[in-house]
């Protein structure tokens, strides 16, 4: 069971040593039930998805997967960043994939950003940071630019099976994006 489905959720200004502290005591009861399911690394079905961090998404729920069945690449917007691009490779050469799925979605808070974030913390903290923010207004458009960068990557060694997809946070429904 999920944690909201025991306790609501954290209210704003308590401490995050509690959030954790909640988290490692539902790892506690998780592992005492936990069998190995003596599976490795390599995906099942041999596909990386790449996605948005969002809390809405519910990906392995969204796509019927089970464990073991992907690798999962999250991080803010989905976007394919070096980062993304290094894990799969690792994905791709080390472990065995041959697809990719990337996953945008409606309502992303990359479209309500700018570059000037970075010039915000800056201000901030006296360092600029060294990654781009990655913002964009069109969500179609950035996944089709997400599938470029993966399918023009050097290092990855499949691109002939390159999907992009937009997720409905209302409805759950993915929308496929073509490279119009």
């Amino acid at each position: 069971m999920s944690i909201n489905a025991h306790q609501s959720a954290v209210p704003a200004g308590t401490g995050t040593a509690s959030v954790t502290n909640r988290l490692v005591e539902a790892n506690r009861r998780y592992a005492e039930k936990f069998r190995d399911p003596g599976m490795d690394a390599r995906p099942v079905l041999e596909v990386a998805v790449v996605a948005c961090m969002d809390a809405r998404l519910d990906l392995h729920k969204a796509l019927g997967l089970e464990l073991g069945d992907c690798h999962t690449i999250r991080n803010a917007g989905g976007v394919v960043t070096d980062d993304t691009i290094r894990s799969l490779t690792i994905s791709q050469r080390a472990l065995g994939t041959r697809s990719v799925v990337l996953i945008h979605h409606t309502g992303c808070g990359l479209e309500s950003l700018t570059e000037e974030f970075r010039t915000e913390l800056e201000e901030e903290v006296g360092q600029r940071p060294t990654w781009a923010v990655e913002s964009f207004r069109d969500v179609d458009q950035d996944v089709r630019q997400s599938m470029q960068r993966v399918r023009t990557s050097p290092f990855l060694a499949h691109t002939d099976d390159v999907r992009g997809f937009v997720f409905d946070v209302h409805t759950g429904l993915l929308r496929e994006i073509t490279n119009e």
